[in-house]
């Protein structure tokens, strides 16, 4: 039995543009979701821990965070469990590749008669961990764009010196229109003639699986989320390859690390009176960890005037990512309408008449010309009321 602990696009010192003052608590949850990864290892006692790229988001990082993350991994050095790492299109193995600048085996414990942390490079594409049995191959390329696909020469022989064989990838699976343009790209196909037991991915931020002839493939997702958009993310994997009476297995095993929540709040217009009550509904979901995606929905009264800004500023401290949309429908007219000789009685039987005809047609340009009528028409009434409206 081998046992993997399989993590990628930890993206370690991602500035996090969209999320402003809360950038810096971000970076921190992805660190700590690394350590959860480093914490989860060793209390399963797994074999050898696979970082399929892009554990940095870029190569512009201090000494003190490389010195950062040696730490941790040299907790794995201590507990006698192996980590190959590849750099990945963030981290790349180019002239500024800070694994050419520091020594990240060194930092971390591992000294050059040990195989205890190895980084695979373009000259060292992979190596054999004897203490395991399993050969950990990892083509990379100096440059971030590959000139073809990785897994091209990559071929396992029959008689290959070790029981495993794994492979390790920073890249796309090829889907066509989709991945043309990706800097590294490789099919199932290819992935199939390699012949290895399991392919640990890297590149998508969230958790997929599949199998392509022997190979199972597996892409383990950010173990944090590297975006507010990536609800897939916060995972890691946890691999088993057995076989008995001569028949192989691979399972894999999701495990959550991120602290990262995402959540929807749907909020029926026709129940709140005010914004202060739409600011106490959301105001109860608060969490620092929680990106929440408030829509108010429903048919909205006239008489509801609400700000999404102001509601999302007064909030954004109590959130990691605050959205809120009104996707509300103002009312038709209720009741017997006003004579068709007044000025209300004929707006009104315009408009509605119109939103009838655009909402009949079905289409998406009518849907939406109906919805801004709807729009029209509730602003119209309160005028024609007497309120007042800001716009």
């Amino acid at each position: 039995m081998l046992r993997l602990l399989h993590m990628a696009d930890v993206h370690l010192g991602a500035r996090h543009a969209d999320l402003g003052e809360q950038a810096a608590a971000q970076r921190e949850r992805q660190f700590a979701a690394f350590t959860a990864a480093v914490d989860l290892a060793i209390a399963e006692k797994v074999d050898v821990v696979l970082i399929a790229g892009d554990l940095f988001d870029s190569n512009t990082q201090p000494k003190r965070s490389v010195e950062r993350v040696a730490a941790e991994v040299r907790r794995l050095v201590g507990a006698t469990i192996r980590t190959v790492i590849i750099p990945g299109t963030h981290d790349v193995y180019d002239r500024s590749s800070l694994f050419r600048v520091h020594d990240v085996a060194a930092l971390a414990g591992s000294g050059p008669d040990d195989d205890l942390v190895t980084v695979l490079t373009p000259d060292r594409p992979s190596v054999h961990l004897a203490a395991c049995d399993v050969v950990v191959h990892g083509p990379v390329f100096a440059t971030k764009r590959a000139p073809h696909s990785p897994l091209r020469d990559l071929k396992i022989g029959a008689g290959d010196r070790a029981k495993w064989h794994v492979g390790m990838v920073h890249g796309s699976l090829s889907i066509p229109d989709r991945t043309d343009r990706d800097e590294v790209v490789f099919t199932r196909e290819e992935i199939e003639a390699t012949g290895l037991d399991y392919l640990a991915l890297g590149h998508w931020h969230s958790a997929q699986k599949g199998k392509a002839g022997s190979t199972t493939w597996a892409y383990s997702g950010a173990p944090e989320p590297v975006a507010v958009t990536q609800d897939g993310a916060g995972k890691v994997l946890l691999v088993e390859l057995n076989e008995t009476n001569a028949k192989r297995t691979v399972a894999i095993d999701e495990r959550v690390v991120g602290r990262t929540r995402f959540e929807k709040l749907d909020i029926d217009a026709a129940t709140i009176g005010d914004q202060p009550a739409v600011l106490a509904a959301i105001a109860a979901k608060s969490d620092p960890d929680l990106v929440l995606d408030a829509r108010l929905t429903g048919v909205r009264p006239d008489e509801l005037d609400l700000s999404t800004d102001e509601i999302e500023d007064r909030l954004k401290g109590s959130f990691l990512k605050l959205r809120v949309r009104d996707v509300s429908t103002p009312a038709l007219t209720r009741g017997n309408l006003p004579s068709p000789d007044t000025i209300p009685g004929a707006f009104i039987r315009n408009v509605e008449g119109r939103i009838a005809e655009l909402e009949a047609d079905g289409s998406d340009p009518s849907m939406r010309e109906a919805a801004e009528l709807r729009d029209v028409l509730r602003l119209g009434r309160l005028l024609l009321a007497g309120h007042e409206v800001t716009l």
